[in-house]
């Protein structure tokens, strides 16, 4: 069964950074997109960031200048790295292959003022 297993979350404080990562468990995942999600308590989940096959990335708004989405298609890894964290990046951060429908358990990642 093929699955994604995130990692990396945890308490930081404001301006501090993380690295995400998302370990996949087969190579298929290396033909498509990659996205990382982010829930927060009482708000919709968000697209924060993706990343094709080839390598090309995109971010929404409020993370972009601040996180890179990478991928290493050797070891099957997607990670999100984060600068200037702020409070309102506190969600449950989420790996995701969309076109296979298939997710990560998430990890929590929490930003102290």
């Amino acid at each position: 069964q093929v699955q994604l297993v995130e990692s990396g979350g945890g308490l930081v404080q404001a301006g501090g950074s993380l690295r995400l990562s998302c370990a996949a468990s087969a190579s298929i995942f290396n033909s498509y997109s990659m996205a990382w999600y982010r829930q927060a308590p009482g708000k919709q989940r968000e697209l924060v960031a993706t990343i094709t096959s080839g390598g090309r990335t995109d971010y929404v708004d409020s993370v972009k200048g601040r996180f890179t989405i990478s991928r290493d298609k050797v070891k099957n890894i997607v990670y999100l790295q984060m600068y200037s964290l702020k409070p309102d990046d506190t969600a449950v951060y989420y790996c995701a292959a969309p076109i296979l429908s298939t997710w990560g358990q998430g990890t929590q990642v929490t930003v102290s003022s």
